[in-house]
């Protein structure tokens, strides 16, 4: 479990592979539509997809030859909107 929970921190760790969860928050989508979202080649969104699936966070579904992503559990942006909350706060205090 402590191997796996670190594999997750990990994979979030990086501004690109979140941007790419963000996309993928409302529904599946190829690595065709992603590319220009994040703004990055189609051999780096795919290693970042790999990170995302290697982790659980994504999988995929083949249809025909065209490969589509998903959010695997999407009590994940729980997660996210959890760490926002943490880093506001810390924002508020070093303020004071």
């Amino acid at each position: 479990m402590r191997r796996i929970r670190l594999q997750i921190l990990k994979a979030l760790a990086d501004g690109t592979r979140l941007k790419i969860m963000g996309f993928l928050k409302d529904g599946e989508k190829n690595v065709g539509e992603i590319k220009p979202h994040v703004g990055t080649t189609q051999s780096n969104v795919s290693q970042h997809l790999r990170i995302l699936k290697d982790a659980g966070i994504v999988d995929n579904r083949r249809k025909g030859k065209v490969v589509y992503y998903y959010i695997v559990n999407k009590k994940i942006f729980t997660l996210l909107d959890l760490l926002d909350t943490i880093v506001e706060e810390n924002i508020k205090d070093m303020m004071k």
